[in-house]
């Protein structure tokens, strides 16, 4: 745990605190630090889990695609605990793990294809203050994923965008989730896309 967290972490309890603890402690083998954050308002962490669960029965756009698009947010806004969290998930999840290491120097990197390229560079786009997604990449992303797909893909990027930004304006940190599975640090960022 980092404990350098702009709200101080409080004790998770009662019944409902016992059962998101016991489910953490199976999912990732602890209690994050942000839920200990988070639980000072559990009517907003109960929304952000709940928009959560829903977001992840949505399938029409490629679950792969989404994985890199939110490690490409985490990586511009700068959280990362984003970033452990969703390279545990990649490598819990089977998604290629060399891909998700080089997610946030993916300009430099040879191992996307031309889709999984546009999908990073749409998410960092979006992620830019203003947003700067332009037509012509919004059309190449259209034309191959379909509406439905897009919207999900584009929704789905705002979500990682709250979260990404929620973290890093309280201070919560990687916490080594990564790392308890054996993986490699990630690539750091290549710092040729500006920051958010």
């Amino acid at each position: 745990m980092t404990g350098n967290t702009r709200v101080p972490r409080t004790e998770i309890t009662g019944v409902y605190g016992a059962v998101l603890k016991r489910f953490s402690r199976k999912m990732f083998g602890q209690v994050p630090e942000a839920l200990e954050v988070m639980w000072h308002h559990r009517q907003v962490l109960s929304t952000s889990m709940g928009m959560g669960r829903k977001a992840a029965k949505w399938h029409e756009c490629d679950e792969d695609l989404k994985s890199y698009a939110h490690m490409a947010v985490a990586a511009l806004v700068g959280c990362s605990f984003c970033l452990d969290l969703g390279y545990f998930q990649a490598h819990n999840n089977g998604l290629d793990e060399v891909k998700a290491q080089q997610v946030p120097r993916w300009r430099e990197s040879d191992v996307f294809t031309p889709l999984e390229r546009d999908v990073l560079e749409y998410a960092e786009a979006m992620s830019q203050t203003p947003p700067s997604v332009t037509d012509e990449l919004s059309g190449r992303l259209l034309a191959r994923l379909g509406a439905p797909a897009m919207i999900e893909l584009t929704v789905w990027i705002a979500f990682a965008n709250q979260a990404a930004r929620t973290n890093v304006a309280l201070g919560i940190e990687a916490e080594g989730l990564s790392a308890s599975c054996g993986l490699a640090p990630m690539a750091q960022p290549s710092g040729t896309a500006s920051r958010a």
